[in-house]
């Protein structure tokens, strides 16, 4: 059985998982590159409301997040989505200390009321995009603090206040 593409992107400062969506940038690529955003959103919307629930009311930004991952993935300038929430990733296959390690964040978050979007991968193709030479790695805000071990609570807390200081 072959696993379902299913990409993750974010919009308007939410995750949102899209099923086709890496394949949709794929046949697009060659076609597409030079042409202008509002052509290219036109095409992404086009194909993956297809397989996916687009409401209408929120096309607009669905349409901008479309355009900037299909310019990011060709390597062209896009705009940056930017968000000013914390983000957070566990990066992991799920074994038990991956699944702690997760664990200890959201206990922590709620613990002293961070709101942050938390992120277990588990797909070891893109655990390797991230060049962690080890699992459980934490990465707060795109930087790895930790790779191939569990932090202490503390030390974990620490990295969570710092972060959601900035």
């Amino acid at each position: 059985m072959n696993k379902p593409d299913i990409t993750q992107i974010k919009i308007s400062g939410h995750t949102v998982g899209f099923v086709g969506f890496q394949t949709a940038l794929e046949d697009i690529a060659d076609t597409y590159a030079e042409k202008p955003d509002d052509v290219v959103a036109e095409e992404l919307i086009n194909r993956l409301s297809k397989k996916n629930y687009i409401p209408d009311n929120v096309k607009k930004e669905y349409s901008l997040a479309f355009v900037r991952e299909f310019r990011k993935f060709l390597g062209q300038p896009y705009d940056d989505d930017s968000t000013d929430g914390l983000e957070i990733k566990v990066l992991g296959p799920g074994c038990a200390q991956c699944d702690k390690l997760e664990q200890d964040v959201m206990d922590l978050l709620s613990e002293i009321n961070l709101p942050a979007d938390l992120e277990h991968v588990r797909d070891v193709v893109k655990i390797a995009e991230y060049g962690v030479i080890g699992t459980p790695a934490l990465l707060i805000n795109g930087k790895v603090m930790c790779s191939g071990r569990n932090p202490s609570k503390t030390r974990l807390k620490q990295w969570l206040e710092e972060a959601g200081r900035k």
